[in-house]
């Protein structure tokens, strides 16, 4: 088994080269490697889109969830983790046209042609930095499943995925980081598929599944925690998804706001039918463990998310073993080059052409972001192999970043009124409420049940500040192309 696996997923990481390669014979302008020259249609769209927000946690993280062998056991609501993506999705179809009519490649040059080169250099320190740590942090996913796998080594698993994503990515830009991710969408979800009516075989079919289950598993809102866990999530992705490089870069790169419409929703659809795929897997490993089917232990081996990779080689041929393996990786995989290449963008878009050398051609800006990818992603390396709390600098910065930039961003596209102090104040209030309540740093401090997610009471605070702001301290000129937006 273990050599057929291993084939089929060599062969599936040495396609990803080749797209990269192939991809990079499409690129002659910086707008193309940025934003793959704002051509991409709907059914690309969706599929980068869908595949940069499913990562290691909408697929191993839901089946952990959904077994309720982990510390949370949701059951059947753990399929929400994902059905909020694509509700999220459907809110930002109305979004959209505005987005794609913008005609910037980064957010932070957004905020720099409509609030002022102050707010557009915040936003590109801020956005830079959680980019930088969710590149680590899905090195560190994807070396996890490759070792626990094939039985490779961590660190030499982990320099191969690095290696590998961050080889394709530079070569291609968006374009290589878009047709990659719809392969990997794609495998994500036939591998995920196929191992359902195996995985039921191996149980005696879904009867004994209920037999076997507490009744509550199969509740598709109580385990994680009701409505208002529900909707927090929802605000979440929303508002992450909004002001996040990785995922809005895709609405820059469609054709059209049309194709930008049609795209947020075919994502939504592919979330919705996604989620309830690994939920289901949960519940039937869950199945399994109470049957005694395979010793827990041997099902628990290498921790409780990796319960389902562990249970496939028990339980299913080599050949579908080998494409549930490529699908997972890809899930960490397609993340993980969204990430490089937004950081990638900023750094050349918004720090060097604007600040270091604004003369620069456009081949230099594509070089200087091709050479910060490099940088990113041999850093983010470093940071996974070091795995000290430097990554928890990195992903606190993320929580930065979308409290305080969601309103100045959204309401900057429709409201003439908001000004630069109203951005500025935003960006700053917002990113330091969140904080405070993600850290705690305040002890019973609370927010009418909110506190588990802190991005709500940020947002909350940008909201307020950010009107005020743009109220009492109005612009005194227009400032940049998108001003009269």
């Amino acid at each position: 088994m273990q050599t057929t696996v291993v084939m089929i997923v060599t062969i599936y990481m040495l396609g990803m080269l080749w797209i990269g390669f192939w991809s990079s014979k499409r690129i002659s302008s910086s707008t193309d490697f940025m934003v793959a020259g704002r051509r991409m249609g709907p059914v690309l769209m969706a599929g980068t889109l869908a595949a940069t927000e499913i990562g290691g946690g909408s697929s191993l993280g839901v089946v952990e969830k959904a077994s309720n062998l982990g510390a949370a056991k949701w059951g059947l609501s753990a399929s929400w983790y994902i059905l909020a993506m694509g509700v999220a999705f459907v809110i930002l179809m109305f979004f959209a046209p505005k987005f794609r009519e913008s005609e910037v490649k980064t957010v932070p040059e957004y905020f720099r042609k409509r609030y002022g080169k102050a707010a557009g250099l915040f936003t590109a320190i801020t956005m830079i930095l959680p980019l930088v740590g969710l590149t680590a942090g899905q090195f560190m996913a994807s070396a996890t499943i490759f070792s626990v796998m094939l039985g490779v080594g961590w660190k030499l698993s982990l320099v191969i995925v690095a290696v590998i994503v961050t080889t394709y990515s530079v070569m291609g830009g968006m374009w290589s980081v878009a047709i990659t991710d719809f392969v990997q969408v794609a495998l994500i979800i036939v591998g995920m598929f196929i191992a359902i009516p195996f995985s039921l075989n191996f149980v005696g079919g879904w009867d004994n599944v209920i037999n076997n289950i507490p009744p509550e598993a199969l509740d598709l809102f109580s385990g994680i925690g009701g409505w208002k866990a529900i909707v927090a999530l929802i605000i979440m992705y929303v508002s992450t998804f909004t002001v996040g490089q990785e995922a809005v870069s895709r609405y820059y790169s469609a054709r059209d706001g049309k194709a930008a419409v049609q795209g947020s929703l075919l994502a939504a659809i592919i979330n919705g039918v996604y989620a309830f795929i690994p939920a289901i897997l949960g519940i039937i490993t869950l199945a399994i463990v109470n049957m005694n089917l395979v010793p827990p232990d041997a099902i628990l081996s290498q921790g409780a998310r990796y319960a389902l990779p562990v249970l496939a080689t028990l339980s299913m041929p080599a050949v579908i073993v080998g494409f549930l393996f490529s699908g997972i990786i890809s899930a960490t995989m397609s993340s993980a080059d969204s990430d490089m290449l937004g950081a990638g963008s900023i750094f050349g878009n918004d720090i060097y052409k604007e600040y270091l050398k604004p003369e620069a051609s456009d081949e230099e800006v594509i070089k200087v972001t091709r050479i910060t990818m490099i940088l990113v992603g041999v850093f983010s390396l470093v940071v996974a192999i070091m795995a000290t709390s430097i990554i928890d600098l990195l992903m606190f910065s993320f929580t930065l970043r979308a409290a305080g930039a969601f309103f100045p961003y959204v309401f900057g596209h429709y409201w003439k009124k908001a000004s630069s102090a109203g951005a500025i104040a935003s960006l700053i209030i917002g990113g330091i409420v969140s904080v405070i309540f993600e850290r705690k740093w305040i002890p019973g401090l609370t927010f009418f049940g909110w506190e588990g997610q802190p991005v709500i009471p940020g947002l909350a605070c940008a909201l307020i500040i950010f009107i005020i702001f743009s109220i009492i301290m109005p612009n005194k000129n227009e400032i940049g192309e998108l001003t009269s937006s």
